[in-house]
């Protein structure tokens, strides 16, 4: 959903829009500067699409929001078990945020598994709406609970509302042609009402896009609509909850501004890129978490001449995109981890053809399978080094899911004018989580638009002109791009190694040394902006960043110094080549930390190009940092 703000100082009062309900009676109307509620219930009880309804309308009402989505990995996990619970966190305030926040202030627990896998994220004080007809003997044993802890005092330190949302939903739908079972799976809509009424969030959306999602089952639709106006009625009507909030909108740059994830982002990223280099996107991909999202939206774009072909396997999937570069297209792949691995040997192919290939790695936990649905930064060094042979590769990567747009379009950017492949590391906290993007202009996007060879570009002793497919630009040491069929233009291509100019097979040492040092010059050659440091107070103790931390790291930052502590911030998003002037950077500070989730994969990069000692902080349980938990730490290091 989009929404219009006409300039910064333009604030809503904090009404609800949508169908204008506000609170009535005697309750009472807190106003908060911002708030972190997480929606946690069994894998099917639809708390992912829940939060989505929650984020889009906060996202409409002008809220700064970061989102993270926590599910499980399997398909349909044992209902009413830990393993099971899925779960959503949002963050949203009147002011400028950078994470989903480290602890929630409310609770949504759907049942025991629920309430027990997320009470410990909770601090004193905390609200938990519990839907109690789900706490029964049998599901609270289940998840190792001997009493009730709705009643055994264990939550006496929370602000705990009892609620039978199962209950309640049955009821409000009993006019109805249902089964029980059907009207049961309705809750999550009575708890999305209750919420939506709790902080004042706009209601219009989320029945337009329950009518919508429903349109050819107008009866489901018309009873999830009556689910979730129970549940704001019940707010509104119940003594239970005599508090209601407001946050009012933040204020923002003028612009149109939409919620997006950071696969949306990046989709969109791509197929701007395409339609600013006037070339056919095409995308060669295999399904894997969480990387499938990308593939699922550009199939929707036929109408901007984006082709995707879901192969049979990775290495079909990227042998189909270097095929597409090699005709002329703006190529992609995407995968994971795992699919790198398989990828390798076809990246490698695309450094020695040396055409324009954009490789997008969403990480995730590994190794191997590990957590497909959690998130980590340890596809690094697999990107800058997991190929045979001296196979130098550009990387970069986003920093929050918005940047994820313009991280594809400086992706396509080195592509193209180097004529190589480039690795784009996003991963899974970016890919599932969002945040408010202010919609760009076109006239705001860079021209990638390329030359194609047209002739012959070589002459002969004897003085005849002839093509050479590996005669480079000075500037950028690319070799021409030259489209298959065009004619004069008739050339080798294949893995062996080829001879300087001619492309010819070539096994002579020398050249092959001049070969491998060429390509190294080439990407060392890449013109990438200097890094920007963020010190305003003179500090001795730099943080270094890549990727997805960018905005703990900051969150933390902006903690440290609210209490007067001094720290210098960084972050990159080149990895390969790195700006010219990072080492110039490290040499300016005492101290250097670099915060991974990974065992210190940029730290060990960090230590043997510059002969920095880089401090690492690392962590790898599948979870973005916590800002206090950042903030702790990198106090020790100011305090050392």
């Amino acid at each position: 959903m989009t929404s219009q703000v006409s300039s910064t100082a333009e604030q809503a009062d904090g009404a609800v829009v949508g169908e204008q309900r506000t609170a009535a009676g005697p309750k009472d109307v807190r106003r908060l500067d911002r708030v972190i509620i997480r929606f946690a219930g069994d894998s099917g009880d639809g708390m992912q699409l829940t939060g989505d309804r929650f984020t889009s309308e906060t996202a409409s009402f002008g809220n700064d929001l970061s989102t993270l989505p926590n599910f499980p990995a399997e398909i349909r996990a044992p209902a009413g078990t830990l393993p099971g619970v899925s779960s959503f966190q949002l963050h949203f305030a009147d002011h400028d945020i950078l994470t989903p926040g480290d602890a929630p202030n409310v609770l949504v627990a759907m049942n025991p598994a629920a309430l027990k896998a997320n009470i410990g994220d909770l601090p004193r004080g905390a609200e938990i709406i519990v839907n109690t007809d789900e706490f029964t003997k049998r599901a609270m044993q289940k998840v190792g609970y001997d009493s009730s802890p709705l009643e055994d005092g264990s939550l006496d330190g929370y602000h705990l509302h009892p609620v039978p949302l199962t209950t309640l939903t049955v009821e409000a739908l009993k006019e109805f042609d249902l089964s029980r079972k059907e009207a049961e799976r309705s809750k999550n809509m009575f708890a999305l009402g209750l919420l939506s009424w709790m902080y004042h969030r706009p209601t219009e959306g989320t029945e337009k896009f329950l009518r919508t999602k429903f349109a050819k089952k107008p009866d489901i639709a018309a009873a999830n609509i009556a689910a979730f106006r129970a549940g704001w009625n019940f707010g509104e009507t119940t003594e239970d909850f005599a508090v209601s909030y407001e946050i009012a909108p933040a204020a923002f740059p003028a612009g149109v501004y939409r919620n997006i994830s950071g696969n949306l982002a990046l989709s969109y990223g791509l197929v701007a890129a395409s339609r600013q280099a006037d070339l056919p996107l095409y995308l060669g991909s295999y399904p894997i978490t969480p990387a499938s999202d990308i593939l699922h939206e550009l199939s929707r774009h036929k109408n901007f001449g984006v082709r995707t072909f879901q192969a049979e396997d990775e290495i079909a999937g990227i042998g189909a995109a270097l095929g597409a570069a090699f005709g002329g297209s703006l190529a992609v792949t995407t995968t994971s981890g795992p699919g790198v691995a398989l990828k390798s040997e076809t990246i490698g192919l695309a450094v020695s053809l040396e055409l324009p290939l954009l490789v997008v790695d969403i990480q995730r936990g590994g190794p191997s399978t590990g957590l497909p649905t959690k998130t980590e930064q340890a596809d690094l060094l697999q990107a800058m080094y997991g190929r045979n042979g001296e196979a130098p590769v550009p990387v970069i990567a986003p920093r929050t899911p918005a940047d994820c747009f313009d991280a594809a379009l400086e992706a396509a950017r080195i592509a193209l004018t180097y004529r190589t492949p480039v690795f784009l590391l996003s991963d899974g906290y970016l890919a599932n989580g969002s945040e408010p993007w202010r919609v760009p202009d076109p006239e705001e996007l860079p021209d990638l638009r390329v030359q194609f060879a047209q002739g012959p570009n070589h002459a002969l002793a004897d003085g005849t002109e002839v093509f050479w497919p590996y005669k480079r630009d000075p500037r950028t040491l690319a070799r021409p791009w030259a489209i298959p069929g065009t004619p004069g233009l008739e050339h080798r291509i294949g893995g062996i190694e080829k001879q300087d100019g001619t492309g010819n097979i070539s096994y002579d040492p020398a050249n092959h040394d001049f070969m491998v040092r060429t390509r190294q010059a080439k990407i060392d050659g890449i013109d990438v902006p200097d890094i920007e440091v963020d010190d305003p107070h003179g500090a001795r103790t730099l943080v270094l960043g890549w990727g997805s931390t960018y905005g703990p790291i900051t969150a933390a930052v902006r903690r440290i110094r609210k209490e007067g502590g001094r720290i210098a911030q960084a972050h990159l998003r080149h990895l390969n080549p790195f700006p010219h002037n990072l080492g110039d950077v490290l040499a300016r500070y005492e101290r250097v930390v670099v915060p991974e989730m990974n065992l210190g994969q940029l730290a060990t990069l960090i230590r043997a190009k510059y002969l920095v000692d880089a401090r690492s902080y690392n962590q790898v349980n599948g979870m973005p940092f916590k800002a206090e938990q950042l903030a702790t730490a990198l106090k020790e290091a100011l305090d050392d």
